[in-house]
């Protein structure tokens, strides 16, 4: 591993939520949501739980994620 760093957990990015934002969005970040990789770091993100400001949220719903890490 380059920086040593086995699991990034990251958000949040709405899922890029509406068009055309979600293509920018995709371009500039691989994973808009959910399990990635990015080299050999496991990532996820999470696209917010939206809880914010006027509901102006379209095609990416809320997302609350629990994490349980295990040795």
């Amino acid at each position: 591993m380059r920086h040593g760093v086995d699991l990034q957990l990251s958000g949040h990015t709405h899922g890029g939520q509406m068009i055309p934002l979600n293509l920018l969005t995709s371009w500039a970040q691989p994973t808009l949501a959910g399990h990635g990789r990015f080299g050999d770091t496991q990532l996820y993100v999470t696209k917010g739980a939206g809880f914010w400001g006027p509901p102006v949220r379209v095609g990416a719903p809320p997302d609350i994620t629990i994490v349980e890490l295990a040795i």
